[in-house]
């Protein structure tokens, strides 16, 4: 089968995102089952000198959109750049990521494609000629195995973490297209006034290892320095419930759950978070989950991989220290 795996290289200002690594290895692994190549596209400002990274990774060309135009993500100006690429190129298949960017930008693309999309996979493989897509739904209670519909490319988004890293090669070389673009053809009504960064942490959530989340167990806003102390311990990022970002108690960005950051680490700490499935949603893929809590039929135990049933407000400060003296 001739032809290609279109992939999208989610960049961090002009740094390539955690998630585009597993992106590649992933279409890279799907496209030497079937002898395709891999293209890889790169929007942004100044980002002309991560396309030999990204060959190195495993694409076999990389088209570069580098234009001030595209600094900030916009995904109506994004999927045309994408679609126009599509037109000429006619891949077989589209990867993405399945994180906030590419939420919006893949369903847009699917849109203008007229492709099926399959979200948030976490294992994919060949039927055939076509895609045969694994995702979790229902809250994680089952598992769906889903083949994209549609006339054009099929179109899958990957969970952050869940699939490896590529593994870079030193040794490869790709060719690297210039992609120029064009305001009146890939312009966007939208237009951004100012950025403005809500989380202070350094630790993103859905980059973290270690995520370290409080819920309305904490009784009181000032309490989530309990949370942040234990999390500088761990080197942790802080997450949240949806019940205390609508209290008011901590920033929307920190929340984690259905209408929240969906998250993959390697450590999940709940403290004092019940369990409300649309927080579960969000975080139950965690390697290993530790809870915290009074109650002992919390939902949260359910998923937990250790359960803590006790108060918070012992344990929490008594663990803080103990690691601090560990390090």
């Amino acid at each position: 089968m001739a032809g290609s795996i279109l992939t999208f290289a989610e960049l961090k200002g002009n740094e390539i995102a955690p998630v585009t690594k597993q992106i590649i290895g992933v279409a890279k692994q799907m496209a030497d089952k079937k002898g395709l190549t891999v293209e890889t596209v790169a929007i942004g400002k100044d980002i002309v000198s991560i396309a030999d990274t990204l060959i190195k990774l495993g694409a076999d060309t990389v088209y570069i959109c580098d234009s001030p135009e595209v600094e900030n993500f916009i995904d109506e100006s994004y999927a045309k750049i994408i679609a126009d690429i599509v037109e000429t190129e006619a891949p077989k298949a589209i990867i993405g990521g399945a994180s906030f960017v590419g939420k919006e930008l893949f369903a847009r693309l699917a849109a203008m494609l007229n492709s099926g999309l399959v979200p948030d996979v976490t294992q994919i493989e060949w039927d055939g000629d076509n895609i045969l897509a694994t995702r979790p739904a229902y809250g994680g209670r089952a598992i769906l195995r889903v083949m994209p519909a549609g006339t054009g490319p099929q179109i899958v988004t990957i969970r952050p973490k869940a699939f490896s890293d590529a593994v870079p090669d030193e040794s490869r070389s790709g060719d690297i297209k210039q992609f120029t673009f064009a305001a009146s053809k890939h312009g966007a009504r939208a237009k951004i006034q100012e950025k403005v960064s809500e989380s202070g942490q350094s630790i993103g959530l859905a980059d973290a290892d270690i995520i370290v989340s409080g819920g309305r167990g904490l009784r009181a806003p000032e309490n989530f320095k309990l949370i942040r102390e234990l999390a500088e311990v761990l080197g942790a990022a802080v997450g949240a419930s949806r019940a205390t970002v609508d209290a008011g108690w901590i920033p929307y960005a920190y929340q984690v759950g259905q209408t929240g950051k969906t998250v993959n680490p390697k450590l999940y700490v709940a403290c004092g978070i019940s369990g409300a499935i649309q927080h579960l949603v969000g975080m139950q893929s965690s390697k290993t989950i530790v809870a915290i809590n009074r109650d002992p039929e919390a939902p949260i135990f359910k998923v937990a991989t250790y359960g803590i049933v006790g108060d918070l407000f012992e344990f929490v400060p008594a663990l803080t220290e103990k690691l601090k003296a560990t390090n």
